[in-house]
């Protein structure tokens, strides 16, 4: 018995993307290193953001991963939030091992803050 909440299968394999402001636009890559497709995304923040919401998108090849997107909110936001989203099955998830996974920052919101992207990844 475990005391995480969920054990995930042995399939599935935990990715980190470090964004360096999350207020300032940009695309930060990985590369998965097998064959597989992307299961969800979660975000933490490291500080409070402020003015708008920043927008996180995820994309493979320059093709947007239809799911794949949190909203950061400025509404109570404070460090340690965490923002989650499922990707549904489809098309647009699948990688191969030598593809970049690009993780987009909108930029939208502003006050510096880092935040780390955790993505959940199905190896097929």
């Amino acid at each position: 018995m475990s005391t995480y909440p969920k054990q995930p299968p042995l399939t599935h394999r935990f990715v980190p993307v470090d964004i360096v402001d999350i207020s300032t636009a940009s695309s930060n890559w990985v590369v998965p290193g097998f064959r597989g497709r992307i299961k969800a995304i979660h975000s933490v923040i490291n500080a409070a953001i402020t003015s708008a919401n920043a927008a996180i998108t995820v994309e493979i090849g320059g093709t947007a991963v239809a799911g794949a997107a949190l909203t950061i909110a400025t509404a109570s936001s404070a460090a340690g939030d965490v923002d989650s989203a499922v990707v549904p099955v489809g098309a647009t998830n699948s990688f191969t091992e030598s593809q970049a996974i690009e993780v987009i920052t909108d930029g939208g919101s502003s006050t510096t803050s880092k935040s780390r992207i955790t993505l959940e990844l199905e190896a097929t």
